[in-house]
């Protein structure tokens, strides 16, 4: 059986370090109380520190996973369900119908971002906007957002991350220009958010509503060959 190793990304080392000093702070602030010297409920507020520690430093993982270029097909970006699987306008861009794919991130799920497929970002746009729940349709065009453009052989295919309600933060390694491998590390969504890809209308979707995707793993379509 193979082992999962992780390693904790760039982006949670701050915030990771300043939770460590604001928990030790309450953690000895409440030792000085009487309420310290009641066992169990010192028992019960250290490990529920040490709990909210622990989510913390877990949701910055970055799993350790074997990559298999796969240039005929579009893999996931991000970890999650896939909740939306529809043909859109989309009036950013690229200004034509497209097949859209959602994978909506939960606050337990990897958050690091991948490019879906190899190519030259030549789009880049970051969107002010709402924190709507990310698992509602709205929040493609509503919420605060990121926007990859990436033409990979002669064709373009667009990326959105997307913030939630809880996740306000979205951190992106694209710039226009940029030669990009599959699998490649874009970027990083702070706590819960939504991964969008859309797509030409003739790629063959891999995936269904509801379905669970590993990011740089699970195929969401294949191009066809021309």
């Amino acid at each position: 059986m193979k082992i999962r190793l992780y390693s904790i990304d760039k982006e949670g080392h701050k915030i990771i370090l300043c939770s460590i000093i604001v928990l030790a702070l309450l953690a000895g602030g409440f030792l000085l109380t009487p309420l310290a010297s009641i066992g169990w409920l010192k028992a019960i507020f250290m490990s529920g520190l040490f709990v909210l520690l622990f989510l913390i430093i877990r949701f910055f993982r970055i799993p350790d996973r074997d990559f298999k270029l796969q240039d005929n097909a579009v893999v996931a970006p991000a970890d999650g369900k896939v909740v939306a699987i529809e043909k859109i306008f989309v009036d950013e861009f690229l200004q034509e119908e497209r097949i859209q794919i959602s994978i909506f991130m939960s606050i337990l799920n990897v958050h690091a971002n991948w490019y879906p497929m190899a190519g030259e970002v030549v789009y880049f746009n970051h969107h002010h906007g709402t924190f709507l729940v990310a698992n509602n349709p709205k929040s493609s065009t509503q919420n605060e957002r990121t926007s990859i453009g990436i033409k990979h052989n002669g064709e373009l295919i667009l990326m959105r991350q997307i913030a939630g309600y809880v996740a306000r933060r979205i951190v992106s390694y694209a710039n226009v220009g940029d030669k990009v491998k599959q699998n490649q590390r874009c970027g990083f969504i702070k706590f819960g958010s939504r991964v969008d890809v859309l797509l030409p209308l003739d790629y063959e979707i891999k995936v269904k509503l509801n379905d669970k995707v590993t990011a740089t793993q699970s195929v969401l379509a294949e191009k066809p060959i021309k």
